[in-house]
C-alpha cells in the first residue's frame, strides 16, 4: 500500500472516529436534555422560583433581634440592590453578562484550552452567572467525571432557559438572594446583616466589593477570619470595576485606601442579644394555631415569617450589660468565701451524685459499661474549652473536671413587663446561652422566699386587718407543727417588740409573718395568690408565710405587677403580630378582658406605701443609700433557706422587675447570708438596671413616672408607730430565753 492510501485510511478512521465521538456526544447530550441524568426544570417552574427563607424577629423599636431558619435567607427586591453592588457582580464574576444567553462559548472555550492543553488550574469554571444561578437553584448531588459533565450540560440548558425566562436584572436578583456566603448564610440581604449589620440597600461600595470578593471562596475571603485576604480580593474586584467601567480610577484609589471595617452579628440561636427569649418564642410560635393550622404548610423555618414582639432592644442590652457586671462580680466572691473548701473541690458525694446525674454518664451505661468503666472513662483527660468570666480556658480537663467546673456558677433569672399590658421588655433566663440552656423563667420554679410576703400581708389587708396591728416579733414554738420554730436573720433580740404591719412587711420579720398568716387563715392567703395570678400548687402549711411555695419568676411577676395595675394581675406575652413574608397578617396579640381586681385600691395603695418603706428604710434601702436611685420604686427582698435562692422584685408605676440569683445545683448555696441575701444578690440586678435606663432620656416615660399620690385616708391608715416595745407587766412574765410554745391554728 503505497503512502498516499496509507494517509486516506488514517484520515478517513480519524473521521470515523470523530464522528462516532461526535455521534455519543450528541446521544450524551440529548440524554441529558431528555432528563436522563436527572430531571430538568421546565420553563414554567423556572417561572415560579421559591427558596426557602428564614423568618425574622423584630424588637418592639423594630430592631432585627433574630432569625429561625434552616437556610439563613431573606430575599430582597430589585429595587433593594444598589447599583454598585451589581456592578461589582458583573465585573468580577461575569464581564459578559450583558452579552450572552446564558452560556458564554468564548470563556467556556478560553478555560478548555488553558486547562486541557496547558494545564492551568488557575484558569477558573468559565460559569455565568446564569449557570451559577442554576447551581445555587439546584444544587449538585452526585459525584463522578461523567456524572459532573452531565451536571455542567444541565446546568448549561437551565442557564439558558433562566434566560428565556427572566431579565437580566431578575436574574442578577435571583442570584444574589441565592448565592452562599458560607456558614450557612443565603443571599445578600443576610450576608449584609451578618457582616456589615445593615440591610443590603444600605451598602457602600467597598462593602458591597467585600461580600462579592467572597463568592470566589467563602471560607479563605472571609473578613471576619481572614481580613488581609478579603480586603486584597475586595480591592481586585474593585480594579474589576475599574476595567469595566463601572468606577472611576481615582474613585477606586480612594476607597482602597480604606480599612475592612466589619459590624459583625451572627443570628446563631444560643448567641447574640436575647437568646432564651428567641428559644422561648420559637417554643410559643410552633403552638400558636394560626401557624399550626395553616393549610399552606407554614413553618417559622422556611417560610419567611415577620414576627414582631414586646421585647425592647435598648433596654435588653442594658439588662444584658448589668447582668454580666453583677453576675461576673458576685461570681468571684462567691467562690472566694467558698475557698479550697467549697464542695465542688471537697464534697465527693455531691460529685458523685452529680456525675452519674449526667448526660455522658447515662450514655457510657447504656453503652454497657460498668459505673467504674464509665467512671474511669470521664476522668481521662483531654483538650477541651471551659468558659469563665473572664474568657474561654483551653486546658487538659476530664469530663468529670468539666462538670465541677460549671457545678460551681451562679446562675440568673430576670424579667421586666410593663404592668398595664404584661408585655415583655426585657428577659434573661440566665447567664450564658451556649453553656446553660436551661431557662430560668420559663423552665424553672423554686422557693420565692419573702417576695411572697406582700401576697400574705394583702390577703390580711383583704380579709380586714388594719395595717396598723400590731404582732409580736417573739420566736414560737408552734407544738402541732413537730417543734416547728421559725425566727428572724436579726441579731437584735425582739423578744419584747411588736411591729405595725408596715414595719414587719419592711424589715422582712418572719416570725410576724407567720402571725399573720396565722390570723388571716391560709385558705385565704392561697386563694388571693390565685387571684393574682399565681396557678402554682402552693404548700398549705405556715411555712408558706415565708415562701416555700415554688413559683415561676414569670408568674410571680406577673401577680407583683397588680399593685401597680389597680389591682389586677397580668399574664407576661411576647408576642404582638405575625405576618407571612408579604405582610400579610396571621396573628395578631389581642388585648384580653381585664382580670379581676385581685386587690382592692385601698389594699392595692397600702402595699405600695407598705413595699415603698421596704425600698425608703426598709431590707432594700440599699438601692437609696448604696446605689442612690430617687425613682419611685416599692420592692420586696427574698432569701430563702441555707441561702439558696436570692430574689428581688420590684415596682415602679411603668415597670415590675423580678431576678432570681442561685445555683442550678441547688445542693450549693451561698456561704453566708451577707453574700446571699436577696439584698446582695438579686437586688444589684434591678439597681445597676435602673440607673442605666435614667442615664438614658428615652426612658424617661418609665423613669421620671410617680405614683399616684395616697390620699388622707389611706396615709391616715398607717399612721401608727412601727414599733412598739411591751409594757412592764409583759416583760415581766415573758423569758428571753425560752421560746413560748403554742399550736398553730390553721384555719
Amino acid at each position: 500500500m503505497n503512502s498516499k492510501k496509507k494517509r486516506s485510511l488514517i484520515l478517513r478512521y480519524l473521521l470515523y472516529i470523530l464522528g462516532a465521538v461526535l455521534f455519543f456526544c450528541s446521544l450524551f447530550v440529548i440524554s441529558v436534555n431528555l432528563g436522563l441524568w436527572g430531571k430538568i426544570p421546565s420553563t414554567d417552574e423556572l417561572a415560579n422560583l421559591k427558596y426557602q427563607e428564614a423568618s425574622e424577629i423584630y424588637s418592639r423599636d423594630s430592631v432585627l433581634i433574630g432569625k429561625y431558619f434552616l437556610y439563613d435567607r431573606q430575599p430582597i427586591t430589585k429595587e433593594e440592590v444598589p447599583q454598585h453592588l451589581a456592578d461589582a457582580l458583573v465585573a468580577i464574576e461575569d464581564e459578559r453578562f450583558y452579552e450572552h444567553s446564558g452560556v458564554d462559548y468564548r470563556s467556556l472555550f478560553r478555560v478548555a484550552f488553558k486547562t486541557v492543553l496547558l494545564r492551568d488550574k488557575s484558569a477558573g469554571g468559565g460559569s455565568t452567572i446564569s449557570q451559577q444561578l442554576a447551581k445555587n437553584l439546584y444544587p449538585r448531588e452526585a459525584s463522578g467525571k461523567l456524572r459532573l459533565v452531565a451536571t455542567k450540560l444541565k446546568e448549561m440548558i437551565i442557564a439558558r432557559r433562566l434566560e428565556s425566562v427572566y431579565p437580566k436584572g431578575d436574574l442578577l436578583l435571583h442570584y444574589l438572594n441565592t448565592v452562599s456566603f458560607g456558614d450557612n448564610t443565603f443571599g445578600i440581604e443576610s450576608a449584609s446583616q451578618k457582616f456589615f449589620g445593615k440591610n443590603a440597600k444600605d451598602l457602600r461600595i467597598e462593602e458591597s466589593a467585600v461580600l462579592v470578593g467572597m463568592l470566589k471562596a467563602t471560607y479563605s475571603y472571609n473578613p471576619r477570619v481572614f481580613p488581609e485576604k478579603s480586603k486584597a480580593r475586595r480591592d481586585l474586584v474593585l480594579r474589576s470595576m475599574v476595567r469595566n467601567e463601572y468606577l472611576a480610577e481615582a474613585e477606586a484609589d480612594s476607597i482602597i485606601e480604606k480599612s475592612l471595617v466589619l459590624n459583625y452579628k451572627d443570628y446563631d440561636h444560643s448567641t447574640g442579644i436575647a437568646p432564651y427569649f428567641r428559644e422561648e418564642l420559637r417554643k410559643r410560635l410552633l403552638r400558636l394555631k394560626e401557624i399550626k393550622n395553616d393549610d399552606d404548610g407554614l413553618s417559622i423555618y422556611t417560610s419567611g415569617l415577620k414576627i414582631y414582639t414586646t421585647l425592647d432592644y435598648k433596654m435588653q442590652l442594658l439588662a444584658e450589660k448589668t447582668m454580666a457586671a453583677h453576675m461576673s462580680k458576685l461570681q468571684r466572691q462567691f467562690e472566694k468565701s467558698h475557698g479550697n473548701s467549697a464542695p465542688w473541690i471537697r464534697d465527693k458525694g455531691l460529685i458523685n451524685r452529680a456525675v452519674k446525674n449526667s448526660g455522658p454518664f447515662k450514655k457510657l451505661i447504656s453503652q454497657g459499661l460498668s459505673e467504674s468503666e464509665a467512671i474511669d472513662s470521664l476522668s481521662t483527660k483531654k483538650s477541651m474549652v471551659l468558659s469563665s468570666w473572664e474568657g474561654d480556658l483551653s486546658i487538659q480537663a476530664s469530663t468529670i473536671d468539666s462538670l465541677r467546673h460549671y457545678m460551681k456558677f451562679l446562675n440568673t433569672g430576670s424579667l421586666s413587663l410593663d404592668p398595664a399590658t404584661g408585655a415583655v421588655l426585657t428577659w434573661i433566663g440566665g447567664i450564658d446561652h451556649k453553656h446553660f440552656k436551661y431557662d430560668h423563667i420559663s423552665q424553672s420554679k423554686r422557693q420565692v422566699g419573702s417576695t411572697f410576703k406582700p401576697i400574705v400581708y394583702a390577703a390580711a389587708l383583704e380579709s380586714g386587718i388594719s395595717p396598723c396591728t400590731y404582732f409580736s416579733a417573739q420566736e414560737i414554738e408552734y407544738k402541732n407543727l413537730e417543734g416547728w420554730s421559725p425566727g428572724n436573720s436579726s441579731d437584735e433580740d425582739e423578744t419584747y417588740l411588736n411591729y405595725s404591719m408596715e414595719q414587719a412587711l419592711s424589715r422582712s420579720v418572719n416570725t410576724v409573718a407567720v402571725k399573720v398568716l396565722e390570723k388571716t387563715g391560709i385558705p385565704t392567703v392561697i386563694s388571693q395568690a390565685a387571684n393574682m395570678g399565681i396557678t402554682a400548687e402552693l404548700p398549705e402549711q405556715p411555712s408558706l408565710a415565708l415562701g416555700t411555695g415554688e413559683i415561676g419568676l414569670d408568674e410571680l411577676a406577673g401577680a407583683y405587677a397588680s399593685f401597680a395595675n389597680d389591682g389586677r394581675a397580668v399574664r407576661p406575652y411576647l408576642i404582638t403580630k405575625v405576618t407571612r413574608a408579604n405582610g400579610e397578617p396571621l396573628f395578631e396579640h389581642q388585648e384580653a378582658d381585664p382580670e379581676e381586681q385581685a386587690l382592692s385600691d385601698a389594699t392595692r395603695k397600702l402595699m405600695v406605701e407598705m413595699m415603698k418603706t421596704t425600698v425608703n428604710e426598709g431590707t432594700a434601702a440599699r438601692i437609696r443609700t448604696t446605689y442612690g436611685l430617687r425613682n419611685d420604686i416599692a420592692g420586696k427582698t427574698g432569701t430563702t433557706q441555707n441561702n439558696k435562692d436570692a430574689w428581688f422584685a420590684a415596682i415602679t408605676p411603668k415597670l415590675v422587675h423580678v431576678s432570681w440569683v442561685g445555683l442550678d445545683q441547688h445542693e450549693i448555696g451561698f456561704k453566708s447570708t451577707s453574700l446571699g441575701q436577696g439584698a446582695s444578690a438579686a437586688l444589684p440586678l434591678f439597681a445597676t438596671f435602673m440607673k442605666e435606663l435614667n442615664r438614658d432620656p428615652s426612658f424617661n416615660h418609665i423613669t421620671r413616672v410617680r405614683f399616684e399620690k395616697p390620699d388622707q385616708e389611706i396615709l391616715a391608715s398607717l399612721n401608727c408607730k412601727p414599733v412598739k416595745r411591751d409594757g412592764f407587766f409583759k416583760r415581766l412574765f415573758k423569758n428571753p430565753k425560752k421560746k413560748r410554745k403554742k399550736k398553730f391554728k390553721k384555719s
